[in-house]
């Protein structure tokens, strides 16, 4: 059954990847782009002529996922939305107190808040529809290894994890179905880093060079040697559109592709396993699944 699919950040990385797969699958994609006329214009342009040159049915929407607006347009010119992505996000560089609040802040709005504005436009056609799914791509951090000076990104998709499990159990009985992939750290086929937010308090981050010059290259080449020599970017996209396809109500709830194997799916299964029994303690068990 083709599905109608907005993707938020699709104009590079695992957004684009994702919106592609989902096409050559047959659904219709909204790809969300920001400034599909400014500095996006050329991914805009190939997605265009990747619907041409394959026939498939992908779409761009401009779609700036910090303005309420901007999503409340997108979605409204996407019309029926049967499954959002939430693939939207903005990696960090550098130690975290030389980052000030307002960069926070910003980073937090990219990866959590944005979820929510995106939320309150496209859920009430779901739930009106007693149908949907909400898709949304985390990160092996939440749970897994948390390397040095990526902390506000971590400390947001965690954020982000968190909120998805609670609109997981609050929207089962309007027949709305959650899910949560997790990818882990891939060095190359994204642009995370290339595209990554630096502090603006370079004292202090130069301050901070005294002990702990050059760490981020051993990181990214610690992290570079932990991943097999075949892990592939795609695989990713792949993971999503298998979950989607799946039969409602018998969809995973958490899928992790992690190459580098950080640890994160063992803690996950755990504090999930943890999740399913606390609400069969309370006598809810019912809201773990959604209504057929």
């Amino acid at each position: 059954m083709p599905y109608a699919v907005l993707v938020t950040g699709a104009s590079s990385g695992f957004g684009a990847l994702t919106a592609r797969a989902l096409a050559d699958a047959g659904h219709t994609v909204h790809a969300g782009i920001r400034q599909t006329t400014g500095r996006n214009a050329p991914a805009v342009a190939d997605a265009r002529a990747y619907a041409e040159e394959h026939g498939v049915d992908l779409r761009t929407v401009e779609l700036d996922v910090s303005h309420q607006e901007s999503v409340d347009a997108a979605v409204a010119a996407a019309g029926r939305i049967d499954v959002v992505v939430h693939n939207a996000g903005h990696m960090v560089l550098g130690p975290a107190e030389s980052f000030t609040p307002e960069q926070l802040a910003e980073i937090y709005d990219t990866n959590v808040l944005s979820t929510q504005r995106v939320n309150r436009a496209v859920l009430p056609q779901m739930r009106d529809r007693r149908d949907g799914l909400l898709l949304w791509v985390g990160s092996s951090s939440t749970f897994g290894g948390t390397p040095p000076y990526l902390g506000p990104y971590f400390g947001a998709k965690a954020a982000m994890d968190h909120l998805a499990k609670s609109y997981a159990v609050e929207l089962s009985r309007f027949g709305i179905d959650t899910a949560i992939v997790v990818p882990g750290s891939y060095t190359s086929g994204t642009n995370h880093f290339a595209h990554a937010m630096h502090p603006e308090d370079t004292a202090t981050a130069q301050a901070y060079d005294t002990f702990y010059a050059g760490l981020m290259d051993d990181v990214g080449k610690a992290l570079a040697a932990l991943a097999p020599a075949d892990a592939d970017v795609r695989e990713v996209a792949r993971t999503i559109v298998r979950v989607i396809e799946a039969p409602k109500g018998r969809r995973p709830f958490r899928t992790t592709i992690d190459p580098a194997d950080d640890g994160s799916e063992r803690v996950s299964d755990l504090a999930d396993r943890v999740r399913t029994e606390f609400y069969e303690r309370i006598g809810m068990p019912d809201l773990l699944t959604p209504r057929v």
